[in-house]
């Protein structure tokens, strides 16, 4: 298996969560820390070997979350996270802390290809079989493509830098090859 650590929905596992706390099967770390304003405490709760879902076929994960409080109450971060590492009150911190950066990381990777003239969106399965995977790796291999291009060919620089994005220069090709025919 593949270790890896990824960011659940909490919405969807609240419910499934739920009755293993009841089980006692979710350990609680908490930690304080003053900020220099407020002190923050920071609730981990961990447990290990759940199946991801309700099946007798489903995946067993290793989940934890992380809620942060400052302390006039006010709720300053929550997201759980499953992962193939095994979680223990050491690691806990050390892997809530890596999910967050790997999230950070994916969302503006995503945010530049929504953003920037690509329209990607978040994909989960759209079409019969891997329609949804082929379009992704199209988007992804545009991207690269276009990053090449613009470290390579002094000619695109120019463009860019004239046009100002991205966007801006693929929507003025768009029109240029809507209205014109090129011979070469």
């Amino acid at each position: 298996m593949i270790a890896a650590i990824q960011l659940l929905d909490e919405g969807s596992t609240v419910p499934f969560i739920s009755r293993y706390r009841k089980m006692d099967a979710v350990t609680t770390h908490t930690v304080s820390r003053w900020t220099g304003k407020h002190r923050v405490t920071e609730t981990y709760r961990f447990a290990s070997g759940l199946p991801l879902r309700d099946s007798d076929d489903a995946l067993s994960v290793n989940w934890c979350s992380l809620t942060s409080v400052r302390d006039d109450d006010k709720r300053l971060y929550h997201n759980a996270f499953a992962t193939s590492h095994p979680i223990t009150v050491k690691t806990v911190e050390s892997l809530i802390k890596a999910g967050r950066c790997w999230w950070k990381i994916e969302n503006e990777n995503n945010n530049t290809l929504k953003t920037k003239g690509y329209h990607f969106e978040h994909n989960f399965g759209h079409g019969q079989q891997h329609l949804s995977n082929l379009l992704t790796a199209m988007t992804l291999l545009a991207y690269l493509v276009h990053t090449v291009i613009n470290l390579m060919d002094e000619r695109f620089q120019v463009l860019l830098k004239k046009t100002g994005s991205r966007r801006r220069l693929f929507t003025n090709i768009s029109t240029l090859t809507t209205f014109f025919c090129f011979k070469s």
